[in-house]
């Protein structure tokens, strides 16, 4: 702020010592000091002395923090004025977003026997599958054995229906129940154990069907390979919904809540607006750019939202009623935060103010001023230089300095 202070004395002190040396201008000082003890001698002849004005409040007494700029000053400066006033706030939070899959609706398909595969339904990347669509045959000896073991086991059931030996009815439900167990650990469903029941003849190949609707993000499946229990032959994702990640500045986050609703726009449908809401905030930042990583959910029926597209996150939040005062009249110096309030007559009195969230063009106040107090907006520059100048010319010839020093400092 100094900067400006010496910028003002560089102009206008060379002005001040250029006429010194002029009698003409010499003259005028004189005739200035001259009316002004006509005006003084005037006042006492009528009893009102400049001692008598203060005391009946009619004369403001000059505070080091208090200083006079001309109505013409002014105009050539540039002063413009707003008003401390009480807002209703919305902040609003902005962010460019990473479209990813919901963690959640991922699955991997992997048989639960070995064998090797016969016909493959779905047989590239990408594919959409909807659950309970085909996705592969298995032919598998131990299934086939398995099955005819139960076809054993309820033939026996059936020989000894009607034997009077309570432990020989034990055996065979027993032995049924745990074949059967077996086949349905294996994924075969209760349709397809009637049919072999049914029919009397087992089944050579095991059809395996998606339990889930969604996209073929891997494929590890080939028609005549052999598989192994518990090998992942498919990996879908569901994009019905999907997560975005957006980086939030850490002066940001403490408006950052999980629930809070959010709005993306999509970059190539202009206009087309989506609401989700946050999931998670990280709990750490990064170093390099002082951000944390938000999560959000977004509904995604139509597809449009697809993995590692970039969208733009928009996050408003009420604030509610809030003391507020116009960003270009407030100054930061580095050390603390200054305004000019406006005294009236051209009196101009600079504050130090709290200050703690900017919205909008708008600073909220927790301290130093009050709701309806004029404050100076522009040329707040030329104004501190203004104030500063009195102290720098009182140094310059010789008066001493009063106050606590001006607000530059």
């Amino acid at each position: 702020m100094k900067r400006f202070t010496w910028l003002v004395l560089m102009l206008v002190i060379p002005w001040v010592f250029s006429g010194c040396g002029k009698d003409e201008k010499a003259g005028t000082v004189k005739e200035s000091i001259e009316h002004k003890t006509k005006n003084t001698e005037a006042m006492e002849m009528k009893g009102l002395t400049m001692e008598s004005l203060q005391k009946e409040g009619k004369m403001a007494e000059m505070t080091p923090r208090v200083f006079q700029i001309t109505p013409r000053t002014q105009q050539l400066f540039g002063v413009k004025f707003g008003t401390v006033e009480m807002k209703s706030f919305e902040k609003v939070i902005r962010t460019v977003g990473r479209v990813d899959y919901d963690e959640k609706r991922i699955v991997t398909v992997s048989p639960k026997i070995g064998g090797w595969i016969e016909d493959l339904y779905i047989d590239f990347t990408g594919q959409l599958v909807k659950q309970g669509d085909p996705l592969l045959t298995i032919y598998s000896p131990e299934l086939v054995s398995t099955q005819q073991e139960y076809l054993l086991a309820l033939q026996t059931k059936r020989d000894f229906a009607k034997s009077p030996i309570p432990e020989v009815a034990t055996i065979r439900d027993s032995l049924a129940e745990s074949v059967k167990r077996r086949l349905k650990l294996w994924d075969i469903s209760d349709g397809q154990i009637k049919t072999l029941e049914e029919s009397g003849q087992p089944q050579k190949i095991l059809t395996l069907y998606s339990p889930f609707s969604g996209f073929v993000l891997e494929k590890a499946a080939y028609k005549g390979i052999n598989v192994t229990p518990g090998m992942a032959l498919y990996k879908l994702a569901d994009l019905s919904v999907v997560w975005i990640y957006g980086d939030i500045y850490e002066d940001e986050l403490p408006f950052i809540q999980l629930g809070q609703q959010a709005a993306i726009e999509i970059t190539y449908i202009p206009g087309e607006i989506l609401t989700g809401k946050v999931i998670y905030i990280y709990p750490s930042l990064n170093p390099e750019t002082r951000t944390a990583k938000v999560r959000f959910e977004f509904q995604n029926p139509r597809g449009r939202l697809k993995p590692e597209m970039y969208v733009n996150v928009e996050i408003k939040i009420r604030v509610g009623q809030k003391l507020v005062v116009p960003e270009g009249a407030v100054m930061d110096t580095g050390l603390r935060y200054i305004v000019f309030v406006d005294k009236g007559s051209g009196y101009f009195e600079w504050r130090d103010i709290e200050v703690r969230s900017k919205v909008k063009g708008y600073y909220e106040v927790t301290k130093g001023l009050k709701a309806g107090e004029r404050v100076v907006t522009s040329a707040n520059f030329l104004v501190d230089s203004e104030s500063n100048l009195r102290e720098v010319l009182q140094w310059m010839t010789g008066r001493p300095e009063v106050g606590n020093g001006s607000p530059g400092n």
